[in-house]
Formats: C-alpha cells, structure tokens, sequence
C-alpha cells in the first residue's frame, strides 16, 4: 500500500474521462494510500459544498459510498473527508446528512487483510459511531455545538433559559461521550490516516467541553431558582459533567503526547486542574445539601425555591468560570491552519 492501487487510478481515470469532478476528487480523497485525505482534495470537496450547482445529497452518497469499502483505508480516510466536510465546509452539507437520517452503518465493520487492518477496525467502528452522534445532535438542536458562540454575554449554552439547558446538556454529553469512546493511546496512532482522525476529533474536543462548561456555569447559576425536579436533573448532570472532565484529561493527555502544541493545551488543562480539586467538590457539596432541604420540604417541590446561595458557592463558581474555555474567531483561524499545514505534511 505504498502508494495508489491499480484499482484506484481505473476508478479515478474512468471518472476523469466522464467528467465527474466530483467523483473523482471523493475517489482520490479516499486512495489506498495509507496517509490522510491530500490537502488540496479536500479543498476542492470544500469549495465543491459552497458551489450552488454542486448536489449535496450526490457528494455526501458518494461519500457514503466509499465508507462500504472493504479496506480500512478507504472506509477510515472517506470518514476523515465527512468530518472534515461537516467541520469547514458549507452547513448545507451537514444539514443533509442530519434531515436524511444518513448513518453511517459500521458497527459490525472489521478488515481481516492484516494485523494493521484488524486493530484501525476498531477505531473505525468508533469513529463512525461519533460522526452518527455529530449529525444527530444537529438534527436534534438545529445546530453543530463545535460552532455556536461561546463566552459569557452572548454564549448559546450560557445565556440559555433553564428548560431548554436541561434538555440541551445531556445531546451534548451524548455527543462528547461518543468523541471520549474513540479512545486511543499514544502508541496506537501508528499511521497518518488515524492521525489525521485524531486531529479532528481533538479540535472538536475543544469546543466542545468549551461549549459543555458554559452550560454547566449557567446550570450552577440558575440551580437555586430551580424547582425540585429540574434540581435533581441539573445535579445529575453536574455529576456526570465532573466524570466526563476526567476523561477529557486523558484525551489531553494522548494529544500531548503526539507532539501537539502544549500552547494549545495549557488553559484548558490548568481549568481541569483547577476545577477537578476544590471548586467542584465545594460546589457539588452545596447543591445536594440544597436538593436534601427541598425533598425534605412537602410544600413548593414543584415551583421555584429562591433559596439564598450558600456561603461560598459564588467564590467556587467564580473560580470555575475564571477557566471557561473560550474559542475566539483567531483561535478558530489558527487552528484550521495548523489542520491546514498537519495534512500538507501527509501529502
């Protein structure tokens, strides 16, 4: 697998001499070649999303297509070319692939041609199962998490109302939970098509839990307005927030480890640091101290509490949203560059 199969240049050849650009570059994008999607295949697929009289639904099924291959190589790199697709390219494709309940159907995928192909089966099975949650959370919000405005005056989950966060967070955490189940180790990022999956989901690591820290700061905020039954709801998810914030740690971890730049690690690092010692046991403590008081209560359980904060919630909470997570627009820039450069050092 050195380079492009013979099958590989016939199928590209045959599309080139039916003038199908477009099944061409998704052929060429998804070689044998065992590196990532080229750059400059991937930007034509890109632009190809933003042309008006391209078809969304005839490029995503050629996509599609290519993940029923039976080489992993193939089936990893068109799953690389989708998610980068749903990441940078027009939403129009997302939207696509989130109203025709497109899925990606690998559960049961495994490439028995080699040792290699027998263990990137797994991660594949993985992958597939995060891009089905991507596209789900879409179709269930009506927008990409990885996308929405962060922060504290104008951030989506920041300044959401309490029904909605609590019907919000826990798609987010579906999403977040199937990026931590890829879950790789150093020494299995063996080639540059895993590489290259892993960079992506990295990325989408960060603005996810980003994402995820706003809405939980807002929940906080809002916990002691709440009634009894939103209170046990949001003090589950506060509970679960706190597990997930480990996991994402070792994620960091791996990424680290692969030479990824500690500048884009640091932050968020010293939040999890920070928030995984005092601020949240402080915090969790209070909130099912004030959960106990209400069920303890038999009048007002159903209608808000107005209940005074406790001595030192603000300070803990002041302490967690000091390490909010935020993806300016430069970030954003920065780090589309730096997948833009990482994928040139594949080709």
């Amino acid at each position: 697998m050195a380079g492009q199969s013979i099958m590989d240049r016939v199928v590209a050849a045959k599309h080139s001499i039916a003038g199908q650009g477009l099944a061409k570059s998704v052929c060429k994008a998804t070689t044998e070649e065992v590196i990532g999607p080229k750059k400059k295949h991937l930007d034509y697929l890109l632009q190809c999303t933003n042309e008006p009289n391209v078809s969304i639904p005839q490029m995503a099924d050629l996509l599609i297509e290519r993940t029923q291959h039976t080489s992993w190589v193939v089936v990893f790199k068109a799953l690389v070319s989708i998610h980068n697709l749903m990441n940078y390219g027009n939403e129009r494709f997302t939207q696509y692939l989130a109203s025709n309940n497109c899925s990606f159907s690998l559960s049961g995928f495994i490439d028995k041609g080699g040792v290699q192909g027998y263990d990137m089966s797994t991660f594949i099975r993985r992958y597939a199962k995060y891009l089905n949650e991507k596209a789900i959370s879409y179709r269930v919000m009506a927008f990409d998490f990885c996308k929405v405005k962060r922060g504290k005056d104008d951030g989506l989950l920041r300044t959401m109302n309490t029904e909605k966060l609590l019907k919000t967070l826990p798609v987010l955490q579906q999403q977040l939970d199937a990026l931590l189940e890829f879950d790789c180790a150093p020494n299995e990022l063996t080639n540059g098509v895993i590489t290259a999956c892993f960079m992506l989901l990295f990325k989408d690591l960060i603005r996810l839990f980003a994402c995820y820290n706003d809405g939980v700061i807002n929940l906080l905020e809002k916990y002691f307005d709440m009634n009894k039954k939103q209170c046990k709801d949001a003090l589950d998810l506060y509970k679960k927030f706190l597990v997930r914030m480990d996991k994402v740690s070792e994620f960091l971890k791996v990424a680290e480890s692969m030479g990824i730049d500690k500048g884009d690690i640091p932050d968020l690092a010293k939040g999890l640091k920070n928030n995984s010692t005092s601020a949240p046991a402080s915090l969790l403590d209070a909130l099912e101290q004030h959960l106990a008081t209400l069920e303890g209560k038999k009048a007002g359980a159903t209608t808000p509490t107005g209940t005074s904060k406790p001595v030192g919630f603000t300070s803990a909470l002041n302490t967690m949203t000091s390490n909010t997570f935020n993806v300016s627009d430069t970030e954003k820039r920065r780090i589309l560059d730096e997948e833009n450069q990482h994928l040139e050092k594949l080709k």
